[in-house]
């Protein structure tokens, strides 16, 4: 989880139907007094830590159980809390945008003999797009101990070691 992927996840079966590991994961929660809560939607488990404790780059952990023939498939994805995430894309598409403008205008003034002084952004937006992974990387550092307390949390719910890829 400390390597350079934005969304660490994992992928496993388990010899539990989808309703008994979301019966087990709500037992732990209510069992111990631990700082997550969690929302469940058909097929869905997120597992977040509760609002007084969070901050800006805090964790959730979203689990997918898809019932197979012998057992339930769980796959899992740490990931920053949905407005975070949103945020992030927005102004990756913005300086997207931004890019592609600049690199039209610069390359039509070339291309009519023209200065085109403005290509000098076009740097300038690419180090904005590698600032803006180094900030996620940072966020993503920062959280990373909560990271590892839902993992344990969900590895000792479940009985389970799992590998994260």
């Amino acid at each position: 989880m400390t390597s350079f992927r934005i969304r660490p996840k994992f992928e496993v079966p388990v010899e539990k139907g989808p309703e008994e590991i979301v019966k087990i994961l709500k037992h732990h929660l209510e069992l111990a007094d631990h700082p997550y809560d969690s929302v469940e939607f058909p097929g869905h488990f997120i597992i977040r830590i509760k609002k007084e404790n969070q901050h800006y780059w805090s964790p959730q952990l979203n689990l997918i159980l898809e019932e197979q023939s012998t057992c339930c498939l769980l796959r899992g994805r740490y990931e920053p809390h949905p407005n975070v995430w949103t945020l992030f894309i927005l102004l990756y598409l913005a300086i997207s945008i931004l890019i592609l403008f600049v690199g039209i205008l610069g390359f039509t003034r070339i291309n009519l003999g023209l200065e085109a002084k403005v290509l000098w952004l076009l740097p300038l937006l690419g180090a904005m797009a590698l600032g803006m992974y180094l900030v996620s990387q940072i966020g993503q550092k920062l959280g990373a101990e909560e990271t590892f307390d839902i993992h344990h949390f969900l590895e000792n719910s479940l009985e389970m070691k799992i590998h994260i890829v």
